[in-house]
């Protein structure tokens, strides 16, 4: 446990940073599943994968994931609707 203040201070700033960071990420893959849950069932609609993506590019913008993972789970995304729907 740290003893300087300052760092003390920065510990609680974490903790509530990651807090946050990890609920954005939790949704991002919940829309995720949604996404592929409604193109398994029959029903691929476009504004589930507009929102994934729209989701995806927020936490870009905030620093919460690096721009090369969301290109990539973007990517892999339309790539296994595609499948689905062929």
């Amino acid at each position: 446990m740290a003893n300087i203040k300052g760092q003390i201070k920065r510990n609680r700033q974490n903790e509530k940073r990651r807090l946050r960071n990890k609920g954005i990420r939790s949704e991002i893959n919940s829309r995720v599943k949604t996404v592929l849950k409604n193109a398994e069932s029959g029903d691929p609609s476009s504004e589930d994968l507009r929102e994934a993506v729209k989701k995806i590019d927020k936490a870009v913008a905030k620093g919460i994931m690096h721009k090369n993972t969301a290109a990539r789970k973007k990517s892999r995304l339309s790539k296994q609707l595609k499948s689905l729907d062929s």
